[in-house]
Parts: structure tokens; sequence; C-alpha cells
């Protein structure tokens, strides 16, 4: 499968921080769930793929071109949705259409309608009238009608209702449906990308963690949950970290199918994304 995005050793040093040798990829026609906590440096590479910021070292490639070197031309293939609207409030749609078609290539006036139509957004209105639901749709709107590659979404579904997210959702999985287009989603509603990501990339502390296949991490890993007597059975070496509660203790181990082999008289449940991200984070490591 083709790389749609290729980061290669990313490198960027704040003076109290420092994304450090960052590399994924994201296979065209496929979706990424970008995780970590706050201040993992997920809005950092953002930034840096779209060359907001300038990297230290590293290489990044849309579609097989140089983010800096190519910039123009890559810049021309990406729909961009940030957290927060990033229009100005006395603007109406069709406002928005006029700067929007100075700066994209492929800006169809037809398919932004159809896409307002299709969202259910009043064009008579101005920006500052609309929901937070709308607004976030409205941004969703101005970076598909130019035809984009690569969608690049930082936490678009934060604040929403659950009925609005979904909504959002199905929007992305329906956009992907074509095997050229790709999306880089990061989030920190990790039940989202459950449901659409086909790949998992998880920061922390300015490291890649994990990148892998979302269900081969599903799949994988596991929450195992003893006591105080079964917890001395477990060797170190299975898990990653574990955590102790009122009832004893919960550790994830980085072999579901070998710990269930192997303490078959412990329960071994199935892990969330959430389980993954907590258990790196805020487990106590052996």
């Amino acid at each position: 499968m083709e790389p749609c995005v290729q980061a290669r050793n990313i490198t960027k040093r704040y003076g109290d921080f420092a994304l450090e040798d960052v590399s994924f990829t994201l296979p065209k026609g496929s979706i990424m769930g970008f995780i970590g906590e706050n201040g993992a440096g997920k809005t950092t590479t953002v930034k840096l793929i779209l060359n907001l910021i300038k990297r230290d070292a590293g290489s990044i490639l849309i579609n097989g071109l140089d983010n800096i070197k190519d910039e123009r031309g890559v810049k021309q293939q990406l729909g961009v949705v940030l957290d927060e609207n990033c229009f100005h409030e006395s603007l109406k749609p069709g406002d928005i259409a006029k700067i929007m078609a100075n700066i994209f290539e492929g800006w169809s006036d037809a398919e932004f309608d159809r896409l307002l139509s299709q969202f259910g957004l009043p064009k008579g209105k101005t920006v500052k009238e609309y929901s937070k639901g709308m607004k976030m749709k409205l941004s969703i709107a101005a970076a598909l009608a130019h035809d984009p590659k690569l969608l690049i979404l930082d936490e678009p579904t934060g604040g929403l209702d659950p009925v609005a997210r979904s909504e959002i959702l199905d929007i992305f999985l329906d956009f992907i449906q074509s095997e050229d287009r790709s999306i880089l989603f990061s989030s920190h509603i990790t039940n989202d990308l459950e449901k659409v990501a086909d790949y998992i990339t998880f920061l922390h502390q300015g490291k890649v963690v994990l990148s892998a296949s979302k269900d081969d991490l599903i799949d994988r890993y596991g929450l195992l949950r003893c006591g105080a007597s079964g917890f001395s059975q477990i060797d170190g070496g299975d898990i990653v970290g574990y955590r102790q509660n009122q009832f004893g203790y919960d550790a994830l181990v980085t072999d579901k199918t070998k710990a269930r082999r192997k303490y078959a008289g412990l329960v071994v449940d199935d892990v969330r994304l959430e389980d993954i991200m907590l258990f790196y984070v805020r487990g106590i490591n052996q």
C-alpha cells in the first residue's frame, strides 16, 4: 500500500520540551489516530507537517513531496480542521467561499454548496450565529471543498455532543471511501478513534511509543486482573506496567494470548485504546 505520509526521525527542540526522532507511515486510503496526553507532542507534529514551525531534523513526505521543498504543492493537497473555528465570526459561508477560492486551485463552489446543504448549514447566517457543532461542520465543509488528498484533524470532535460527534465521524468515513484520500486524526477521545481509525500512533513525552494497526494493538494487548497472590506470579517481562486498586492489581500485558495460556487461573480481559495509553503514561513500570 502506497504511503500518504512518511515521517522519518522528525525532531524539534524547545527549551523545556523535545520531539525526538518521531517516525510513522500513514498508508493511502486509511485513517491514522494520533493519541497521547497533553504535551506529548501531537500538536507540534501537526505544525511540523504543515510547516508552521521549522523542524530541527528529519523528513516529511506527503504523497512523495517534501513538505518544505514542495510546500505549495503539498498544501494544495491538504484539508485542515482545527479544534477551534478559524473563520472570523462576522463572515457568512459565501464570504468564506470567496476567500478559499483565492487560496486553493481546486476549490469548487458547487461542492461547498453541496456540503453546506448536506450538513444542514444555513447560508444566510454568520459564523457567530452558528452552534459549536455547526462551526465544526463549516470548517469541515471548507476543508473538503477543494478535494484534498490528506485531511488533518486536530481535536475536531472535542466538546461536541454524542449526536454531533457521530455525524462528523460519518463524514470522515464517507471521505475516506476514495482510496487516494487519507486522514490524520489527532484526538483525546479514543472511543472515536476506535470507531474509525485503521492505524494508531501513540506519542508520550515527545517520542513514539507505538505506531501500528489499531486492530493489531487491540488484539495483542490485554488487561490482567488479579489479587496480591496472583500478582506475585507475574513475570515483569510480560507487562508494560500495573496499577493497584482496592480490589487488587490491574496490569497491561503485551501478549494477551500468551498471558491467557501462561496465567490460566487469572483473568485477562480485552483492552481499549484508553487502557493502553493510561498504562504507558500512568502505570507503574516493573
